[in-house]
């Protein structure tokens, strides 16, 4: 852990950096695969919708049964004449979901069931799900993250400003492909779990996002004043240095909800576990990834169409050649007509805040010129 810590100290200073922006065309490429797969299998596939959305019957049967998932299967499909899920829960019991079928037809199925597992009837608890009740619940799911969606893009579009707020709403999009898309593909059921997991990881990729671009807000203020940087460098920068955050915090996140997946769902066999921790573990592994490679990229390309962007690049791109003709390291370039003010004004072992040099720690950078946002 301490070489970790080290590792988020020389990302932090800029000593040590992989240039995601840069390499952001191959990002968007593996993205734009990724969801194209998932868009494809939602095609295809389409989702498997709970017997919450559908309605129909949910039949219990006593614990410790001897009858297995594949052979309760069969008694109910042939019982009632429509598919069947069947889970075995941890304490024995067989879970049996029929989708469309109403009262008259559930006593019919139960009474064979009864037979068929041979297990009294009086035995076999069966509920009943109206489809309203699911039509009501999808619904409310698609107003709150509607109504999510509009606040995000206003919050940020007035924290930060708007291209920042469109590449959070692109990522958010992403995200919720992605996960929506791995449900068609592994033929989970989308549950009211479902619902409530998909909202729980867009809270989370919004903060992971957030996080980047502050950090860019700051050290990007005033960029225009010196020659130094690009925008684009500002912003890798920004994501290097919080990267080592972004994968701790990832990380700490998805052992639990893995957990609660591979442990709780697929070995103690809790059907609703899954429902709700499937949807977390994609979604949180797609925040991380989305937050790093697709916002703050997205970003520093909608910034670096602009026109003072653009003339700020070809000012350093001038100033990195004139000190390559006169035999200079590029990283030695001083901006002086940013930093001559502040060698009077600063004590002799200060360094400007913001951005550091690539190569070595940002203490000792301070008589290199290096950019930075505004001085507090």
């Amino acid at each position: 852990m301490g070489k970790l810590g080290n590792l988020g100290a020389r990302l932090h200073h800029g000593e040590v950096g992989y240039d995601f922006v840069k390499n952001r065309k191959l990002w968007y490429g593996i993205s734009i695969l990724i969801t194209i797969t998932a868009i494809v299998g939602l095609a295809v596939r389409g989702l498997h919708m709970g017997i919450e959305f559908q309605g129909g019957a949910v039949f219990t049967t006593p614990k410790n049964m001897s009858a297995s998932v594949s052979q309760a299967e069969t008694y109910a499909e042939e019982a009632s004449g429509h598919d069947a899920i069947v889970q075995k829960l941890g304490d024995g019991s067989l879970r049996i979901q029929i989708a469309g079928t109403d009262t008259a037809q559930s006593d019919k199925i139960k009474e064979e069931l009864s037979q068929d597992l041979d297990v009294p009837a009086e035995k076999i608890n069966a509920d009943l799900v109206g489809p309203s009740w699911g039509d009501q619940i999808a619904n409310k799911a698609w107003q709150g993250l509607g109504i999510f969606m509009v606040l995000v893009v206003i919050y940020l579009a007035i924290a930060f400003e708007w291209r920042m707020a469109l590449a959070a709403f692109v990522a958010l999009i992403h995200d919720i492909t992605i996960t929506v898309g791995i449900y068609a593909l592994v033929g989970f059921e989308v549950t009211p779990g479902t619902v409530i997991g998909l909202l729980t990881i867009l809270g989370y990729s919004l903060y992971d996002t957030v996080v980047v671009f502050d950090s860019l807000k700051e050290q990007t203020r005033d960029i225009t004043k010196q020659t130094r940087w690009t925008y684009g460098e500002i912003a890798n920068r920004s994501i290097n240095s919080t990267l080592v955050r972004s994968i701790n915090t990832t990380v700490v996140a998805l052992l639990p909800v893995g957990g609660l997946l591979f442990i709780g769902g697929g070995v103690l066999g809790a059907g609703m576990l899954n429902d709700i921790s499937l949807s977390l573990f994609v979604g949180l592994a797609a925040g991380a990834y989305s937050s790093i490679f697709i916002a703050t990229p997205l970003v520093a390309d909608l910034k670096e169409a602009e026109p003072q962007m653009k003339a700020l690049k070809k000012r350093v791109l001038a100033k990195r050649a004139q000190a390559a003709a006169q035999g200079e390291p590029a990283e030695s370039a001083v901006d002086d007509e940013r930093y001559a003010d502040d060698e009077a004004d600063e004590p002799e072992d200060a360094a400007p805040a913001g951005v550091g040099l690539r190569n070595q720690p940002a203490s000792r950078a301070r008589g290199r010129g290096r950019p930075s946002g505004k001085r507090r």
